[in-house]
């Protein structure tokens, strides 16, 4: 079993004051991991929003209700909690009544779960994300020549536990988490009322990773109105199958500002969506991969690592831009990305004078692992 970075994160915060929150895709390993830390705590209480009885048991329960259903549990963890009606108002009543020693909430959407518990919980919660693996976490596990000789598998095929454990099945598996775990929640929801341009929409991004996307063309493309294209991109974000970055800009006058590229959680999801598993030297989209590959990968490191830190993209009128920027503690760190360790990075002038205190890198296969890795 592949030990995860947010493990000792949690174990750290249980002090019988807050709920724990672990948001991320579904096929992540949100129950497993959960579950592992309970039962290391001793007996508990296991509830899932999956169950019909679980959720009518919530629904309407009062106060004593909810202390029934809790019973002498100091252990409990809730599971896909997004799928009961009003948990936020409910996790307040137990955490301010009867609260537990330790209390474990799962989600695998935020389409609902994030608005029900960020106002009933301030200050009640600790509220964390699980990726797919990272790589971090599978350089612990194997070694670091093991990690690197499957780059290219990792590339293509992704992060996620049941596709990195089944090798030899990890198209069929992908084409299953594509089809049906993937938009589980999305289809479920009110704002979905037409699958097939989710389908359409999906494919577009996928085919335009590392590019900015215009929600007027992808609109044309799909044949939906803008609004309709928003609406889904929003919901594919808090479905967490996309995540966007947004182009930094201080006001100089041939920044873009307006625009924004879309990155996928995981390479294999991605790759499936598209129907394109062959190998890197016979894509055209190795660079696009890649760079997706290492904007993910960032961010599962910035979120193991506490590292609170805003990220874009920059680009001017005249073409000039560089992949990826943070800004973290007041300081720029710009960041270009290669695959082809031959092609040198040239950070433009425009960027270096109007920022001349930023710290430039390019990142390649030869130092990638300082980017994603402790």
């Amino acid at each position: 079993m592949i030990n995860r970075k947010l493990e000792d994160i949690i174990k750290a915060k249980i002090d019988g004051k807050k709920a724990i929150i672990v948001l991320g895709p579904r096929q992540t390993g949100k129950t497993t991991l959960l579950k592992k830390i309970a039962s290391e705590q001793g007996d508990y209480l296991y509830l899932t929003g999956d169950d019909s009885t679980t959720r009518m048991s919530f629904e309407n329960a009062n106060t004593t209700d909810l202390k029934q259903i809790i019973g002498k549990f100091n252990i409990v963890f809730i599971d896909e909690a997004q799928r009961i009606k009003d948990i936020g108002l409910k996790l307040k009543i137990i955490i301010d009544n009867f609260m537990p020693q330790v209390l474990l909430v799962s989600g695998s959407s935020a389409l609902e779960l994030a608005s029900e518990i960020n106002e009933p919980l301030t200050g009640r919660k600790w509220e964390y994300m699980l990726y797919p693996i990272s790589w971090e976490e599978l350089n612990d596990y194997t070694n670091y020549i093991t990690s690197l000789q499957q780059l290219e598998q990792r590339m293509i095929f992704g992060f996620y536990p049941d596709v990195m454990v089944n090798t030899g099945d990890e198209v069929e598996i992908l084409k299953q988490l594509t089809s049906s775990l993937l938009y589980k929640d999305l289809l479920s929801y009110g704002g979905i009322k037409k699958p097939d341009v989710l389908d359409k929409l999906l494919r577009a991004l996928a085919l335009q990773i590392g590019n900015e996307v215009s929600f007027n063309e992808l609109a044309n493309l799909v044949q939906v109105d803008r609004k309709t294209v928003q609406t889904y991109i929003d919901l594919l974000e808090k479905a967490y199958v996309i995540f966007k970055l947004e182009p930094f800009s201080r006001n100089i006058r041939s920044e873009i500002c307006t625009s924004r590229k879309i990155y996928f959680y995981d390479n294999g999801i991605r790759n499936a969506l598209i129907s394109n598993y062959n190998k890197l030297e016979l894509r055209n989209d190795t660079g696009a991969l890649w760079e997706n590959f290492l904007i993910a990968e960032r961010r599962k490191f910035n979120e193991y690592q506490r590292i609170f830190a805003n990220t874009f993209f920059w680009r001017t009128t005249r073409q000039q831009e560089i992949d990826y920027i943070e800004e973290r503690e007041g300081k720029l760190f710009a960041f270009e990305f290669k695959w082809n360790m031959n092609k040198k990075a040239k950070f433009p002038n425009c960027f270096l004078e109007n920022y001349s205190n930023a710290e430039t890198k390019t990142i390649h296969r030869e130092n990638f692992h300082e980017f994603i890795l402790p």
